[in-house]
């Protein structure tokens, strides 16, 4: 019989896939924009951006609810989720995330807000492009974290 953690574990992973797909898609699309000067793309990519922010979230929630058994319910509930990320648990479990990925990470939670609240052509296009060269690098680091997590929630799966 499967486990929580085997389950979650199972989801991460797949999420984590996912995300990668994401960043590739939001720096093509960048790429795309630079080669056609067409602000279209630029759109596309922010939405990807928007994406590559929830589905961290996804993640994110899916743990807190399943291994610290609280999500946070308060209007900044957000920001919240993503301090308890970073946070050690020190009788249920590790930081799932160092504090310098959560830094990299509230730049995407920021955007998502901007992209939730203004039209797309009213988005800078100078940090949209700033944010997409950086993704590769906030979401590498998210990724050996996870993989770490996986490892600390193998060993929970193992020792039931």
């Amino acid at each position: 019989m499967i486990n929580d953690h085997e389950a979650l574990m199972g989801r991460i992973k797949e999420n984590i896939s996912d995300l990668k797909d994401v960043v590739a898609r939001a720096e093509l699309l960048l790429k795309k924009s630079e080669y056609t000067n067409d602000d279209g793309y630029l759109d596309g990519a922010a939405l990807n951006l928007h994406g590559f922010y929830s589905g961290v979230e996804q993640i994110f929630k899916d743990i807190a609810r399943t291994v610290d058994k609280s999500i946070p319910t308060s209007h900044s509930w957000h920001k919240d989720l993503l301090i308890q990320m970073s946070a050690e648990l020190s009788s249920i479990r590790p930081s799932v995330i160092h504090k310098e990925t959560r830094h990299c990470l509230e730049e995407y939670l920021s955007f998502r807000h901007v992209v939730r609240n203004v039209y797309a052509f009213n988005l800078k296009s100078s940090r949209l492009k700033e944010l997409i060269q950086d993704l590769r690098v906030c979401f590498e680091s998210l990724q050996r974290e996870m993989n770490s997590f996986i490892t600390f929630l193998e060993q929970i799966a193992g020792s039931k």
